[in-house]
């Protein structure tokens, strides 16, 4: 009679399991493939903002002066900095081998922390440039000025980009901890 009460047991677990089974691999490294494919745009958009950025500025620098000069100057000099995280962005997602679930699990949460910290930082740049701003006017600097001009517009940039892509990644992130649900039905 024991071994009966266990063998009828099995059926309820197999049509609970069903729609389980039927998500499998494809689901995860799907999003993670989003994932990566989020990353990438994010990498081209930023880098896309840095060449810009660059260009713009070194050519500006020469054509400007006073205020507006340190502007376009400190636009360029970030943004060399911008292009560099870019590129490391693009090399390190092509360094990205096969992945299980707690290994994209994880990933997809160290991202949307990388993303949270630099939005904590963009607010923290925002800031420095309004200091310097209100320095400089203080002290009549108009290099300061231009610089503190920057650093505001370059940090409500990043802000907003950190914003948007924080927001489709934690998107993903609930999609991966519903499918995760279902996956600890087995352990």
């Amino acid at each position: 009679m024991k071994t009966s009460q266990n063998f009828q047991f099995i059926p309820i677990f197999l049509i609970i399991s069903l729609p389980v089974l039927g998500q499998g691999l494809p689901d995860f490294e799907s999003i993670n493939q989003t994932r990566l494919e989020y990353n990438r745009q994010g990498m081209l958009i930023l880098g896309s903002w840095a060449i810009l950025n660059l260009v713009v500025g070194i050519l500006r620098s020469f054509q400007t002066k006073g205020q507006d000069q340190a502007f376009h100057q400190m636009n360029a000099y970030w943004n060399v900095v911008n292009l560099g995280i870019a590129g490391f962005g693009f090399w390190q997602e092509s360094q990205v081998a096969a992945m299980n679930f707690w290994e994209i699990f994880v990933a997809q949460q160290q991202i949307e922390k990388v993303l949270l910290f630099n939005a904590a930082l963009d607010l923290g740049y925002m800031a420095i440039g309004l200091l310097l701003i209100e320095r400089g006017r203080r002290l009549e600097k108009e290099r300061w000025i231009g610089f503190g001009r920057s650093i505001l517009f370059q940090g409500a940039f990043l802000l907003l980009f950190d914003a948007i892509l924080y927001g489709f990644q934690q998107q993903l992130g609930i999609e991966l901890l519903e499918l995760g649900k279902g996956i600890a039905l087995f352990k």
